[in-house]
């Protein structure tokens, strides 16, 4: 409640469902859309009227939109907005897969490495540090041209090395901040294992926000393959991808802005449309995710909740119940 000049209360939440109201606007939902379409489309592709993306018959090379050809050709070409469809699907299944795997790894590091402290900490923080002091791209593409790769594994397992060393670090600060709160405190005062306490007391504290920077990290992966393949070190041809399109259009601009103009927009807005929602609702996301993890957390071990209990408390098992004769 706030207090008003006549001293009339009024109740503060009408404002704030407002205020709340007027953060979600068109562009949150424009985004989203974007991404739903680009996802069913990517996901639909083989069943959708497309040309072949990589049929050279497809148009007049280097064409403008037309009936026929709603975005243009390429130099060769090949239908733009084909490619683009079933180029998404790369970039899609890079950046998801590769910030997974991050977050899998790297996030199971920082639980350990925040808890336990001492050696756990100094190695992990010490291979964080060593994966950070290099340059990103510098890194992902090294790994790509040593390993003389170029399949789907191994862009995503370049990429994700990227985030390795930045999840180890902000997992580790959340654990080293939870670690310290009462009902932690108290858990293992009542005699819990590491393991119980870091399974039912940690994780559902630092689930939602490593769920949150991982949306926010999926557009980062999705840059990254981009310019991995604009550098001709993603996907091997003929499979589409948006870097390398944009890096055979580069040549062509003086004759056609579309080669380029398709595959860069489509990067751009799938960018946008991945970070603005998260930034925009971030608080109720994370208490959405806050809710499920907990509810998961109890769901997968109300089973045997009683029966650790009784172990943690130290107290005799019930006696078997008689029937009466």
């Amino acid at each position: 409640m706030i207090a008003t000049t006549s001293g009339a209360p009024v109740a503060s939440h009408v404002h704030l469902r407002h205020r709340n109201g007027d953060g979600l606007g068109v562009m949150v939902w424009v985004s989203v859309g974007w991404l739903v379409l680009l996802s069913l489309s990517a996901l639909l592709a083989d069943w959708l009227p497309l040309a072949d993306p990589a049929d050279t018959r497809s148009g007049i090379p280097l064409s403008v939109p037309t009936s026929h050809n709603l975005l243009g050709t390429d130099q060769l070409g090949r239908d733009l907005l084909s490619r683009t469809i079933y180029g998404a699907r790369v970039s899609i299944v890079v950046g998801i897969a590769a910030v997974l795997i991050s977050a899998i790894v790297g996030g199971a590091i920082g639980l350990l490495a925040g808890y336990f402290k001492r050696k756990v900490e100094f190695i992990s923080i010490f291979g964080a540090d060593v994966l950070m002091a290099f340059p990103t791209m510098l890194l992902a593409a090294s790994i790509v041209a040593f390993t003389d790769s170029r399949g789907l594994p191994t862009v995503v397992l370049a990429i994700a090395l990227i985030y390795l060393g930045p999840t180890i670090r902000i997992v580790r600060a959340l654990t080293l901040t939870i670690a310290n709160r009462e009902f932690v405190l108290a858990a293992r005062s009542l005699g819990a294992t590491n393991a119980r306490v870091i399974r039912r007391e940690i994780m559902p504290n630092v689930v939602p926000t490593l769920l949150s920077m991982m949306i926010v990290a999926v557009a980062g992966a999705i840059v990254a393959e981009g310019g991995l393949a604009y550098l001709n070190l993603s996907v091997a041809p003929p499979t589409p991808t948006w870097g390398s399109m944009i890096a055979a259009g580069k040549p062509k601009l003086d004759i056609s802005l579309y080669p380029v103009l398709v595959p860069g927009g489509a990067l751009f807005l799938t960018v946008i449309g991945n970070a603005l929602p998260v930034l925009q609702v971030s608080p109720f996301w994370q208490s959405a995710l806050t809710g499920l993890v907990i509810l998961a957390a109890v769901l997968l071990n109300a089973r045997g909740g009683a029966r650790n209990s009784r172990q943690i408390l130290d107290l005799p098992a019930p006696p078997p119940h008689r029937s009466a004769a």
